[in-house]
């Protein structure tokens, strides 16, 4: 059986294991990013990972599943965000197979939450599928069957920079608004108002968080009505952990893309939440390592 180190690197939590060669998670755990410390230190913590378990496994190759840009064929990081500073120009697959000698593949975590929804989880057998996931901001990938298309520089689907009225998709529309909006419009502390709280109040019938939701809800089927009037996905898959509320959310986003979205184009788009929650990034670079392996 052979084995692979998976290791999903976000910008709160870095989650890691092995999985087997038919796509079993054998063993998972996870450990602060500290991203504030920066790039080098997270390759630190990578290397820790990569020699624990090479110590316990025979290991065929090195998945990773990482924030900011990746230039796929480099396994490096090319564009990053202020959060997780001297991160771009961090060579993942030039350290990892000069160090220990192991093949390793790099995708962008975003684009390996896509190709785990759509080869075992949400949108199995979707001819063209589009995974947004929606948290701090608001990312996206475009598959075309069960390959990730990455565009000419590798920066396709960047869609939390797609312009909106004075601003962008990520800004008006992703969960970190939606706390500060409900926040401020009750003058309470943000650290009261996180994503759960408000679902909880408003199911219970609080006007402000039901208002802040419908807003949210109204520019994420805005955006992604917009998507598919370029793309014309068989299936719309959203993540993030604030799409753990589907119960709620599902019928209020069918509705807004109802609205925004020709009858024709609606009635075939398919609407579905992501299955595989927090191992979606760890499942998504193994399936990345063996596409690229195959």
């Amino acid at each position: 059986m052979k084995n692979y180190v998976s290791i999903d690197i976000g910008g709160t939590a870095i989650k890691y294991g092995v999985i087997s060669e038919d796509g079993i998670i054998l063993i998972k755990d996870k450990m602060d990013t500290e991203a504030h410390k920066g790039g080098p230190e997270i390759l630190n913590k990578v290397f820790k990972i990569i020699e624990n378990y090479l110590e316990k496994y025979k290991i065929e190759g090195i998945c990773i599943s990482t924030a900011g840009m990746v230039d796929t064929e480099k396994g490096e990081i090319f564009y990053a965000s202020s959060l997780i500073p001297n991160y771009i120009g961090t060579k993942f697959k030039e350290e990892i197979e000069g160090k220990y000698g192991v093949p390793c593949e790099v995708e962008n975590d975003v684009k390996c939450a896509g190709l785990a929804e759509r080869i075992s989880g949400a949108a199995i057998d979707s001819k063209v599928t589009l995974c947004l996931t929606i948290g701090t901001g608001i990312g996206g990938c475009i598959l075309i069957d069960d390959k990730v298309f990455h565009g000419f520089s590798n920066s396709a689907c960047e869609i939390g920079y797609m312009k909106m009225f004075d601003s962008d998709f990520q800004t008006l529309g992703a969960t970190s608004i939606l706390t500060k909006k409900v926040s401020e419009r009750k003058q309470e502390s943000i650290e009261i108002w996180d994503g759960y709280h408000i679902f909880e109040e408003a199911k219970k019938g609080d006007d402000i968080c039901i208002e802040a939701i419908d807003e949210m809800v109204d520019i994420i089927g805005l955006g992604v009505a917009n998507l598919c009037y370029v793309i014309n996905p068989e299936v719309v898959v959203l993540g993030g952990g604030i799409m753990a509320q589907d119960t709620y959310l599902k019928p209020r986003i069918e509705k807004a893309l109802k609205k925004y979205l020709l009858p024709s184009i609606y009635e075939k788009t398919r609407l579905e939440f992501a299955k595989h929650k927090n191992d979606a990034g760890m499942l998504g670079a193994f399936y990345n390592f063996k596409n690229k392996h195959e």
